[in-house]
């Protein structure tokens, strides 16, 4: 970019955990002006869209004063047992939560136009269209540079709207659910930017608890005292059932298949993120190195008077070849790996949950620390 910005920051989903940790390691980002001004570019998903859309404008300080004042019925609200089939598990709170705190979407998305940080956020399509090209199948992006100001909010919360709890958030013509389907961890995009020179980025590994069934416990014990009517008793065999299979290892229910099929996805397309990445990186070091190795061969079996000439073919006939990755160099990537450990938040968003403000605080300063390491010995420009 002209104006010197080079680096693009990537942020996976996450959750609640996911969130906290990225706050502190973009406020350890930001601690390092010579760093972060060259900021160009952050890409994200999920939690990461909108930690990213809170770093593009600036705004970090708000974004923590935000996040320890939130409650978890104030993100994904269970919703009442005959509303289940219609409505999703939850109700989706987070939107009128940012709107009443932090600023309605539309006027968030005008700063963001103009900020000098471009924010790139993954949505999953769930219409019935594929789109062009297999590749990007159901992936949508979104681009503060480029999408229309009354698409790029919806966009920001359909990238966030887990999937297994709430219905899709339209954005025009896109269906749009959680980002964490098609692309959990934004790593190639980057990489695909032919004006990125250096790559900072965060990976929340998350950690899926077994079900404890406490759900199909307090059911069964509401709907007892009812047992005499054959629905209701009928229902409680369904419960019954279910617990064994839970028992066995088993999904115990539709939402917990859901749950497991996405910790599949998820967990699987980000690590193929990071194996793309590795190995563009090495198939460029190869590629160089191999260009020497022909060279040299070239010259050394070249009669005297035409070993500049055959070296210089050879040249021409590595810069001719038509390569599946872009890049004519390797890229400096930090990549900070983070997990919440015993600091996790409940994720479940049951009702009565809480989130204390010290666990929220920990995982801030957990995100610093391991920012704060990573970097020390990495090849971004820290301290």
């Amino acid at each position: 970019m002209s104006d010197g910005r080079d680096v693009a920051v990537v942020l996976s989903g996450g959750g609640m955990n996911g969130i906290l940790l990225e706050l502190g390691f973009l406020q350890r980002l930001r601690a390092e002006r010579s760093l972060w001004e060259r900021v160009g570019w952050i890409y994200g998903t999920s939690a990461g869209a909108l930690a990213g859309t809170m770093a593009a404008m600036d705004r970090l300080d708000e974004l923590e004063r935000f996040l320890m004042g939130l409650r978890p019925e104030e993100t994904f609200r269970p919703n009442r047992l005959w509303q289940l089939p219609f409505t999703g598990l939850h109700e989706y709170r987070l939107p009128e939560t940012i709107a009443a705190r932090v600023g309605p979407a539309e006027e968030l998305v005008a700063t963001l136009h103009t900020a000098p940080i471009e924010l790139v956020v993954c949505v999953t399509d769930v219409g019935d269209e594929v789109g062009e090209g297999e590749e990007h199948a159901f992936e949508r992006t979104f681009s503060s540079r480029t999408t229309p100001p009354e698409l790029m909010g919806p966009a920001i919360l359909a990238s966030a709207a887990i999937s297994a709890l709430v219905l899709p958030v339209p954005v025009g013509e896109t269906i749009g659910t959680d980002g964490g389907w098609v692309r959990n961890f934004p790593l190639g995009h980057a990489y695909d930017n032919p004006d990125v020179e250096e790559i900072v980025a965060f990976r929340y590994r998350a950690t899926y608890p077994r079900s404890t069934g406490e759900n199909i416990v307090r059911l069964r014990r509401r709907l007892e005292r009812f047992r005499a009517v054959p629905p209701v008793r009928a229902l409680i065999g369904e419960l019954d059932a279910a617990e064994e299979r839970r028992e066995r290892g088993e999904p115990a229910h539709l939402p917990d298949m859901l749950l497991r099929l996405m910790r599949v996805t998820i967990s699987r397309n980000t690590a193929l993120e990071e194996r793309y990445a590795a190995e563009t990186d090495d198939s460029v070091r190869e590629l160089a190195a191999l260009r020497a190795d022909a060279q040299a061969i070239a010259r050394r079996h070249a009669l005297p008077w035409r070993r500049r000439r055959a070296a210089a073919e050879v040249a021409t006939r590595f810069d001719d070849a038509q390569f599946p990755f872009r890049h004519e160099r390797r890229l400096p990537t930090t990549i900070v790996h983070g997990d919440a450990g015993e600091l996790a938040l409940d994720p479940s968003f049951r009702a009565g949950l809480e989130w204390p403000d010290a666990s929220k605080r920990a995982l801030i300063a957990r995100g610093r620390e391991l920012a704060e390491e990573a970097l020390r010995g990495s090849s971004a420009t820290i301290g």
